[in-house]
């Protein structure tokens, strides 16, 4: 679609070089970058949109959620790296998101890892005025009806 893309994260949680590859190929086509980087600071800087998901997914072993925090914690999208993207940048996430400990699973998260106050997006982000994931969530739901009327017809 032309649009630039950044991917910041462990190398060891990559994607696929043939994903890779093909995205790469795309993007020659459309005139758009992509950038794969572990430096989240380098992955921001002006960017429009900071898009972000959960670390440990609902029904993951407790086993995983210290090693995976451990290795994303770098890339926790607080304040501090937001400021780095420039001003208007809006931050998205497909929700649901572990932004606070006032959830079962952000507060068993919390006590089993020692972060608080949100993994993979600090609350102060998800709640600041940056922040468009509700916006975000409307429309997806109106994209999956769409898609329902289109397939049930």
């Amino acid at each position: 679609m032309g649009a630039d893309l950044r991917l910041a994260g462990p190398p060891s949680l990559g994607l696929p070089e043939d994903v890779l590859r093909t995205a790469r190929r795309i993007a020659a086509d459309t005139g758009a970058e992509i950038t794969v980087t572990d430096d989240p600071v380098e992955a921001v800087r002006g960017v429009d949109f900071v898009h972000t998901d959960v670390w440990v997914s609902m029904g993951e072993p407790a086993d995983v959620w210290t090693s995976r925090v451990e290795e994303l914690l770098p890339y926790r999208v607080d304040a501090e790296l937001m400021a780095h993207s420039g001003e208007g940048t809006r931050f998205m996430h497909c929700l649901p998101a572990y932004h606070d400990d006032a959830t079962v699973i952000g507060a068993q998260i919390a006590a089993h890892t020692g972060v608080s106050g949100g993994l993979e997006v600090a609350h102060d982000v998800f709640e600041s005025p940056s922040s468009i994931v509700f916006d975000q969530a409307e429309n997806r739901l109106h994209s999956i009806k769409a898609l329902l009327v289109a397939t049930l017809a």
